[in-house]
């Protein structure tokens, strides 16, 4: 699946999912542009190892919560030449139970995930278009699908996000681009795993197992190439048949 000529933009590259589906979509050929905020260093090291390997990488750090900030940043993209694969990864945690939620904690996790997606998607839509050729990509969660106690802001922001793939791959499908959801359930990583431990994985997963950053970056790399050009609108799940 060569995505030779290809340019990607992986938002949250410096996170292990968006760092594995970069990987993944280097070794695939294309020339992956990895964007941060928080972790400038993180994205950096990970050019470093792409192109050792043989990819082609950029870093781009801006914040995504920023109106300004987002254009500037895809304005500078944009004068590299048009992107045709955007993975939307970026996202946050802030949970508590609705009750005990604070404002802010909200509005964070909503202006990343949600607001994130529109200030990238917007920009760079019309040159992937004109160009008759392109993947959206929009990272998800299982917590959308079935819902997490704790997590109504972040269930709100990546349901949302489903609706909005729906919604946008109707709008460019005439275009030659495909719009689609990868909706992950418990993969491993720091983060998780400080959260769930190995019983608990057991008791929630038909499989046994977490998933690994590697599987959903395959499910992306395939939904990224030429052979995935009829399908469009899904929010594909990848959870270990958790539902």
């Amino acid at each position: 699946m060569s995505l030779e000529g290809k340019r990607a933009l992986i938002t949250g590259a410096s996170g292990a999912l968006g760092a594995a589906m970069a990987e993944r979509l280097a070794r695939d050929g294309a020339t992956v542009l990895l964007h941060a905020n928080s972790r400038p260093e993180a994205v950096e090291q990970l050019a470093a190892s792409i192109t050792a390997a043989g990819g082609k990488a950029e870093c781009h750090v801006f914040d995504l919560c920023s109106d300004e900030a987002a254009a500037a940043a895809c304005a500078r993209i944009l004068e590299g030449g048009p992107v045709q694969i955007l993975v939307n990864n970026a996202g946050v945690h802030d949970d508590a139970v609705l009750p005990g939620m604070r404002a802010e904690q909200w509005h964070k996790v909503i202006d990343v995930s949600l607001n994130g997606f529109f200030r990238v998607t917007q920009p760079l839509l019309l040159p992937m278009m004109r160009t008759r050729w392109g993947r959206v990509l929009n990272i998800s969660s299982v917590a959308a699908i079935a819902g997490n106690r704790g997590q109504v802001n972040y269930a709100a922001a990546k349901g949302a996000l489903n609706s909005a793939t729906k919604a946008l791959s109707l709008e460019v499908a005439s275009r030659g681009v495909t719009v689609n959801a990868i909706a992950p359930g418990i993969i491993s990583s720091p983060m998780a795993d400080a959260v769930f431990d190995p019983a608990v994985i057991n008791q929630m997963v038909p499989v046994k197992r977490a998933g690994t950053p590697q599987e959903v970056a395959a499910l992306a790399s395939f939904l990224a190439s030429e052979e995935a050009g009829y399908i469009t609108g899904q929010v594909i799940s990848i959870n270990g048949g958790m539902i």
